[in-house]
């Protein structure tokens, strides 16, 4: 089971490189037009020339120290995660629950 480690470590770095190559914009592409990259990656993943070639050069890669995490949220529109994050449906809920009144006790009489 061991001896085929190697081939399933190039076959997913392979498909790795081509997946992530496909779902690149064409603008962060550099050198070479995305198609060619493509090309590249398949032609050359057996040696994993390909994919080392478009993971080293390919791609432009965003570093490691960009700033940080309240950073990155700042200028971005905030989303909620769920109806109970969010103070405007919380607030719609208190004001159903005011409009609806108070509720009798007794059921009401055949």
């Amino acid at each position: 089971m061991l001896r085929y480690l190697p081939f399933l470590l190039v076959l997913a770095l392979w498909i790795y490189a081509f997946i992530d190559c496909l779902n690149t914009p064409e603008e962060e592409v550099r050198h070479l037009p995305k198609v060619v990259w493509v090309i590249i990656v398949l032609l050359f993943g057996e040696v994993l020339i390909g994919p080392i070639a478009w993971l080293a050069v390919g791609k432009v890669r965003k570093g490691a120290g960009n700033g940080t995490p309240a950073e990155w949220r700042r200028g971005r529109k905030q989303q909620w995660v769920a109806p109970d994050d969010n103070p405007d449906f919380l607030k719609s809920l208190k004001d159903e629950n005011e409009n609806d009144g108070p509720e009798d006790p007794t059921p009401p009489k055949p």
